[in-house]
């Protein structure tokens, strides 16, 4: 199965038989705690709100939320995400959403060695972006997390994302590791890089996938810049996720799709026990909600 667009992922989650849930870290923010309770409303997940209870209580009636929630009482917000990650420990949530604390913050208590959720992992950023010219939703990764990956953590990064997609109900998802050009050039490091991770491929050290590379992002997405030039792939104009050389890359891509070409995003972070939504307060709704159908549909 292969997702043309974010209505497919939408639904394939409301189609689930029990509601996942999902524990919102410093729940005092409005605009993360309206975008779970827009995904409720949704049939999307089950909110869990962990923080200060007297400013959420505060933002709910002002939302005019009659509803009663259940709130975990933590003012401080450190202490907030210790909490939710023990939720999730306990298998009361399936995943965990950032709300109004760092992003160190809560990070600190996932990769905690003794109450954490780290699985001796690379985690890595997973951005999903459905485009009004391509075929099907296109992954980037990663542009969020590793900021210079060397070559096993790029391995790791493609492990994260064949997993992912696996789990969202790909069979056997098709990567493109991102190059200018399309041959291996030692001068240009993220080629010989590339070069490598397409031999692991073929080898059988990394599965469950295709992958080609080095490819330039024309070919990797746009069947006839392909057959212009002659390059003959199966990820060719096809590829289900891009693999970046480094976080501007992937950054900018990334944005470049959404605020240059129309594109909608979701975003997680993969790696660790269960998925981590750690969207900027900048952004938009949308984003957040397709984040939490993102996450939901992964956990």
């Amino acid at each position: 199965m292969v997702l043309k667009n974010f209505d497919e992922m939408v639904e394939k989650v409301r189609g689930l038989s029990t509601k996942k849930t999902v524990a919102l870290v410093a729940a005092e923010d409005r605009h993360s705690l309206e975008a779970v309770l827009n995904a409720e409303r949704e049939g999307i997940v089950r909110p869990l709100l962990v923080g200060d209870e007297e400013k959420i209580r505060g933002l709910l009636k002002d939302l005019n939320v009659t509803k009663e929630y259940e709130i975990f009482n933590e003012p401080d917000s450190n202490k907030a995400a210790y909490k939710a990650v023990e939720l999730v420990r306990e298998n009361k949530a399936d995943f965990l959403m950032k709300g109004k604390i760092e992003t160190a913050g809560i990070l600190k208590a996932v990769v905690d060695k003794e109450k954490g959720l780290g699985q001796g992992r690379l985690m890595s950023h997973f951005a999903i972006i459905e485009l009004p010219t391509y075929h099907k939703l296109l992954v980037i990764t990663d542009g969020g997390m590793v900021m210079y990956p060397d070559l096993d953590q790029k391995k790791e990064i493609i492990n994260n994302a064949v997993d992912t997609l696996l789990k969202l109900g790909y069979e056997r998802p098709k990567l493109g590791v991102l190059a200018a050009i399309e041959k291996v050039n030692p001068k240009m490091p993220e080629t010989v890089d590339a070069g490598k991770l397409k031999d692991m491929y073929l080898e059988g050290q990394i599965e469950n996938c295709i992958i080609e590379g080095p490819i330039s992002y024309d070919l990797a997405i746009h069947e006839e810049a392909a057959k212009i030039k002659a390059y003959e792939s199966e990820v060719a104009g096809d590829a289900d996720a891009l693999i970046v050389p480094d976080i501007t890359t992937g950054n900018g891509v990334a944005k470049a799709l959404v605020y240059s070409a129309k594109g909608k995003m979701a975003g997680i972070i993969v790696g660790a026990k269960v998925p981590i939504i750690l969207t900027s307060r900048g952004s938009s709704a949308e984003e957040k909600f397709l984040s939490l159908a993102l996450a939901a549909a992964t956990s």
